[in-house]
């Protein structure tokens, strides 16, 4: 038999919040995208870490609500979260063994 989730999960309205958040998220990157297209001033050094730092938290809210991580026991978050560092740092390390990432 399956083992109880920790926590109950959200509400049909929780949802609908969560996924107007996501939307006002993502129209802030498409506005982020065109501020950076039209104003030579805003250079991709500002646009893109929001841009990555917005990414990162739409992932965050996808995997914590949607997928329900958020509401699993900690042995399993722990494991995503161990699984996701261990392939973030080998994608760094990647990018600076290809020359993609330089540091001033």
């Amino acid at each position: 038999m399956a083992e109880e989730h920790a926590l109950a999960h959200p509400t049909p309205r929780q949802y609908v919040q969560i996924a107007v958040l996501l939307a006002i998220l993502t129209a802030i990157e498409v506005a982020l995208y065109y501020l950076e297209q039209g104003v030579e001033a805003f250079t991709t050094s500002i646009a893109a870490p929001l841009l990555i730092l917005l990414a990162v938290m739409k992932f965050v809210i996808v995997v914590g609500w949607f997928m329900h991580l958020r509401y699993e026991k900690s042995l399993v978050s722990k494991f995503f979260t161990t699984g996701f560092v261990a392939a973030m740092v080998l994608y760094v390390a990647v990018l600076f063994a290809l020359g993609a990432v330089v540091l001033l």
